[in-house]
């Protein structure tokens, strides 16, 4: 089997490095992969939303499954076009992935539906918003409607705040399209977790759970990120809990996305709050998370690669997944400024150092043989180990992170910590 990955991530790098163990993968191809990636595929030099040069490429390396890493190739239809032309994909369509792409279509899908979430309203003009936020209890969260690179989401604990986040949002425009619309959403008290799941459109199985870490600081301070980190499996999910969550979140949406005409084939991530009521979804996203995945795929025993291509072409009924008792953390080393400015091309040292890790590279590129990979990103690489337990894992993820680096790296230092 020749897979094709989209996409440049550390969670590319970990989809390269579960699949290459797959005995039925010959070739393995990234687009546009990273300096990690292309230790285990050849990266082609295609960026993730340049569909017709994707769809070229599948056919020129006889492609026989595509997985799709990134929702931005999601959001312009690459598995629409891939479908016509008759390229297997792994990943929603562009009607499928609006589950993603607008939260505004979420939530009413959500209330359509019964699943539960977040009381909500959503709106385009600022002054009835505002008018529906005076009357709110404090705190809100202010959602712009698109995608925003996941700094779309604003807490708002104060009212004046609130109205100020809205203006900013609705009448100057800071998250562009993407802040067209806004949902104002009731403030979630709980544990957050990332739950996943496969679904062929019809059938869905559970795919392990996750809790990350948004914020750059430590103590969960300063902006969100893309994430900062992260382990699995969370100590607050049972797996009564995380059967709930699959008959009362997952599995519904899944037929009410099929009910609704946009049969649901890929990867499903809610993002839930583990609330006194239950858990109730903050938001659903089209595609394996990052840095989520660098600590569920090293503790997934399935072969990867069967599971996906059932899912893409419709006959999930026979797949069995398994996975191994253990704990795995995830730490992820940015460039010094992430999430605002910061520089690049700096020299990343310490990756052939590890002892008992995993280094998932996102934001890098080949530097001059026979030298180390060079920063290109915020995100530069993910260090995640594996142990008998948490602290056993957290202990060797940051044994290893101290082990790698480059000009102005830092990490959090509280990544599964109690």
């Amino acid at each position: 089997m020749k897979i094709l990955i989209v996409g440049g991530g550390a969670r590319e790098h970990a989809l390269a490095w579960k699949l290459e163990q797959s005995p039925l993968v010959t070739a393995l191809y990234a687009a546009p992969g990273n300096g990690g990636t292309v230790l285990l595929a050849e990266n082609l030099p295609f960026k993730a939303d340049d569909i017709e040069g994707l769809a070229a490429a599948a056919r020129e390396h006889q492609i026989d499954l595509v997985v799709v890493g990134p929702e931005a190739p999601l959001a312009a239809g690459l598995v629409d076009r891939f479908t016509e032309l008759g390229i297997t994909v792994f990943g929603p369509t562009r009607a499928a992935a609006e589950i993603e792409t607008s939260k505004v279509f979420a939530k009413e899908l959500m209330q359509r539906h019964a699943i539960p979430c977040a009381r909500s309203a959503s709106f385009e003009d600022f002054t009835a918003a505002r008018d529906y936020l005076l009357e709110q209890p404090m705190p809100q969260v202010i959602k712009a409607d698109g995608l925003a690179a996941g700094k779309g989401v604003i807490i708002c604990r104060a009212r004046p705040a609130a109205i100020a986040a809205l203006s900013d949002v609705l009448q100057h425009g800071i998250f562009g399209e993407a802040g067209r619309k806004v949902v104002i959403e009731e403030f979630l008290d709980g544990s957050e977790v990332s739950v996943f799941a496969v679904s062929d459109g019809e059938r869905v199985i559970q795919f392990g759970a996750a809790c990350d870490y948004k914020r750059v600081g430590d103590g969960d301070q300063g902006p969100n990120t893309g994430g900062m980190g992260a382990y699995s499996p969370p100590q607050v999910v049972t797996q009564a809990t995380l059967d709930e969550i699959y008959h009362e979140v997952m599995l519904p949406v899944v037929r009410a996305l099929a009910a609704e005409g946009r049969p649901y084939r890929g990867v499903l991530f809610g993002g839930l709050m583990l609330t006194a009521e239950g858990p109730k979804v903050l938001e659903f996203n089209a595609r394996f998370g990052d840095p989520e995945t660098q600590v569920i795929l090293p503790r997934l025993k399935t072969d990867l690669a069967p599971l996906l291509l059932a899912a893409a072409k419709g006959n999930l009924d026979a797949v069995q997944v398994e996975w191994e008792a253990d704990a795995c953390v995830g730490v992820v080393l940015a460039s010094g400024g992430y999430p605002g400015e910061y520089e690049t091309g700096y020299p990343v040292y310490g990756l052939d150092a590890l002892d008992g890790a995993f280094a998932f590279q996102a934001g890098t590129k080949t530097g001059a043989p026979p030298g180390p990979p060079l920063s290109a990103g915020g995100r530069v690489v993910t260090v995640v180990a594996r142990g008998t337990d948490l602290a056993e894992a957290r202990t060797r993820a940051y044994a290893n992170v101290a082990r790698v680096g480059f000009v102005g790296s830092f990490y959090r230092r509280d990544i599964a910590g109690e």
